[in-house]
């Protein structure tokens, strides 16, 4: 018989989890096809060391490859490594001409800027991580020649990568235009999020079906939010997949609404949306679509989007998508906020006093006779971000992984030819890190492999055992350092992130009583709503799964997340009801006073001072 105490503590559960899904082979192809001919050109050439640094940058850019549009790709690529550009200049210059003590406190400094910008989203994230990475590999990895052939060889690797994935097709990209395959996937997957949340309605899932609704939409959103490949007039293929996407939201929102009613639907009102997910794929006319029965304001709703779906996939009329607006000045409040402030202390700490223990260990000789000192505050970057996951379960896992790929590594290198054996192996650990990136054991055992056959293939010798202990040391630093307490009021990024969907949530619920007749606007509001809600919920159960130390400060902010979240999802019925008759029912104004007055007992909580509007009166 099943006990919960006999369940593991969230940090350990944390640990042991692994991502599942298909195998992403165009990532693989990429991934074979980036870092070993980078590396086999350069030996060609005589420049290995340039090669080396190409193909650690290609590395770090496949680590970055995630799924999603070409589009999406060129920040999600192009950014983190111009930040990593800037970090190896910035690294080599401070190695170059400061000594420990103020090579330490540049570097501490760096960390502390990197960690408050990495709280403003993924992308700045992974910039974050990249420039502490790259000015750690620049100060502590001594390269022959000008610091800048090194940084253009680090572009090169990075924008050779990002060239594959711009360049490349990907399986079942033949429907049509295949630049725009991600876009066509991200909009199909939200058609069948809402076949799948109306299957749902009326059942235990409902709930778990409207989050994966929102993480649907999160991702074309964000299929539509990079630049532009292309100058000029829109694309036709371009044009119909935002009109396909636009005409989606009233889809979700009824669906939401259906759900909210907590009663079933007939299982024809899913055949409409699965009829317009496959039309989106094939990229084919939509047919004749099923209508469901009409006989509540939510299933009304449901059927006059799917008619003006069906207009809109016929004429492929370009609509509103309803993008972010994410400009400079929200990133900025975010990273000089409390959770920024926290991000970059916790950051900032942990790799001064990982540069700091690599320094005293430098001229201590600990390396011998080479001069790389980078793997310790590396490492400690790759521990230590907060987003990445929890402390506990990233330090165990990378220790795990450095053991197993150092291991891997002393023994292939034992056997294998060089260098052609060392570009082999380079080859296919890149082809592994996109399969690798569902487990950070499994990542960290692949990149360990990777980079240690690039740093031999750079002439250094084999160093598996300096690079376990570093790492050993790494975790333990994190471990501590990062537990220790902070100035300031602990769980900023927790109470940050609840705030900021307390906000959106409030301006919302305000929008759709003010009876506003601006569906455009409405939309937007939802989507933002939802998106701040998602962000929430990922950073609480990020922060739950740390030690009790840290773990603590994320409890009550999930209780006020789950009350937001019924309040959101409550104002979607409300907007659905009130379109269709101008007033609210007894059940939803008493749901809203109900919402607003266990807000109104948390106000001490992450969700202090929200105020709901006055409340119309039921009719």
């Amino acid at each position: 018989m099943y006990h919960p105490a006999a369940a593991p503590p969230p940090w350990l559960a944390h640990a042991l989890r692994a991502q599942r899904g298909p195998v992403p082979w165009s990532a693989v192809a990429r991934g074979a096809l980036a870092g070993g001919p980078l590396l086999c050109a350069a030996l060609m050439a005589g420049r290995v060391s340039l090669g080396v640094v190409a193909a650690i940058a290609a590395m770090l850019a496949g680590i970055n490859d995630r799924p999603g549009s070409r589009r999406a790709s060129v920040q999600r690529i192009g950014v983190p490594a111009l930040a990593g550009a800037a970090g190896l200049s910035a690294g080599s210059c401070a190695g170059a001409y400061l000594g420990p003590v103020a090579l330490t406190l540049a570097l501490a400094c760096l960390g502390l800027l990197a960690g408050s910008v990495s709280a403003a989203g993924g992308v700045a994230s992974a910039a974050g991580t990249q420039v502490l990475v790259t000015a750690a590999v620049g100060a502590g990895m001594p390269l022959p020649g000008p610091a800048w052939q090194n940084v253009a060889a680090f572009l090169a690797g990075a924008g050779w990568l990002l060239a594959l994935r711009l360049a490349l097709p990907t399986p079942g990209s033949l429907a049509g235009d295949f630049r725009f395959d991600g876009e066509r996937a991200a909009v199909a997957g939200v058609y069948d999020a809402v076949a799948a949340l109306l299957e749902a309605a009326g059942t235990p899932d409902a709930g778990a079906r409207r989050a994966a609704l929102t993480a649907a939409l999160d991702e074309a959103q964000d299929a539509f939010a990079g630049p532009r490949l292309r100058p000029g007039a829109l694309p036709a293929a371009e044009r119909r997949l935002r009109a396909q996407y636009a005409a989606a939201l009233p889809l979700a929102e009824a669906a939401t609404a259906l759900a909210w009613a907590e009663r079933p639907v007939a299982a024809r009102a899913a055949e409409g949306p699965r009829c317009l997910a496959a039309a989106v794929r094939g990229n084919t006319h939509t047919g004749p679509l099923p209508a469901p029965h009409r006989t509540e304001p939510a299933l009304r709703a449901l059927d006059d989007a799917l008619l003006q779906a069906a207009d809109t996939f016929d004429r492929g009329r370009a609509s509103d998508l309803h993008t972010r607006p994410r400009g400079a000045h929200p990133l900025l409040r975010t990273a000089l906020g409390a959770g920024g402030r926290e991000y970059g202390l916790r950051v900032g700490l942990c790799f001064g006093t990982a540069v700091a223990a690599a320094q005293f260990l430098h001229h201590q000789q600990w390396y011998g006779s080479h001069q790389h000192w980078y793997w310790l505050p590396a490492t400690a970057v790759f521990l230590v971000k907060p987003d990445l996951g929890p402390l506990a379960s990233r330090a165990l896992n990378r220790a795990a992984g450095t053991v197993l790929g150092a291991l891997l590594f002393a023994g292939l290198a034992a056997v294998l030819p060089r260098p052609a054996g060392l570009v082999a192996l380079v080859v296919v650990c890149g082809a592994l890190v996109p399969v690798a990136a569902r487990h950070f054991a499994a990542q960290t055992t692949v990149v360990t492999v990777l980079v240690l056959a690039l740093v031999m293939a750079g002439g250094e010798p084999q160093a598996s055992a300096g690079r376990i202990g570093e790492t050993l040391l790494a975790c333990a630093i994190v471990l501590v350092v990062g537990h220790l307490p902070l100035p300031g009021q602990a769980g900023g990024g927790v109470r940050a992130r609840t705030e900021a969907a307390a906000g959106a949530a409030q301006a919302y619920l305000a929008h759709v009583l003010s009876e506003s007749g601006d569906r455009a606007t409405r939309w937007r509001l939802r989507r933002e709503a939802y998106r701040t809600l998602a962000e929430a919920r990922a950073a609480i159960a990020l922060a739950a799964a740390e030690l009790p130390p840290l773990s603590r400060h994320a409890r009550d902010a999930d209780e006020v997340a789950a009350v937001l979240e019924r309040l959101v999802d409550t104002t979607t019925a409300c907007a659905v009801h009130l379109d269709d008759t101008g007033r609210l029912t007894p059940r939803h104004a008493r749901r809203l006073a109900e919402l607003r007055d266990e807000l109104a007992e948390r106000r001490g909580g992450p969700a202090g001072g929200l105020r709901l509007p006055e409340l119309p009166h039921a009719g």
